[in-house]
């Protein structure tokens, strides 16, 4: 997909999105602190669209929704902490080892 016509969709769905969420922030349905994430989520997710191998669109999807299930859902990412790191980490290494075994 030409570099142009990518740009056009990422900043398309971030326009809708962006005015979806004023939108229900407006009308009292949600308040726009608590679905900030959604951005983040539909900027991954216009990433992996785009190419769905992309390391970085996956993981900028996952923080989104790791945000946002901390403002609704009250997700203390705090008490995970100490385990969500060396996760990442061991994925991340899983990741790489699988990648270049690719290659």
């Amino acid at each position: 997909m030409p570099s142009e016509k990518r740009n056009i969709l990422t900043g398309g769905m971030i326009l809708i999105t962006l005015g979806v969420l004023i939108y229900l922030s407006k009308a009292g349905v949600y308040s726009f602190g608590q679905t900030w994430p959604v951005l983040i989520i539909v900027i991954g997710v216009c990433t992996i669209i785009q190419r769905f191998k992309d390391f970085g669109g996956w993981f900028i999807t996952a923080a989104g929704g790791i945000f946002l299930a901390n403002e609704f859902f009250g997700f203390e990412l705090s008490k995970y902490s100490q385990y969500l790191l060396p996760a990442i980490l061991v994925l991340l290494g899983i990741f790489i080892l699988l990648r270049r075994r690719k290659h």
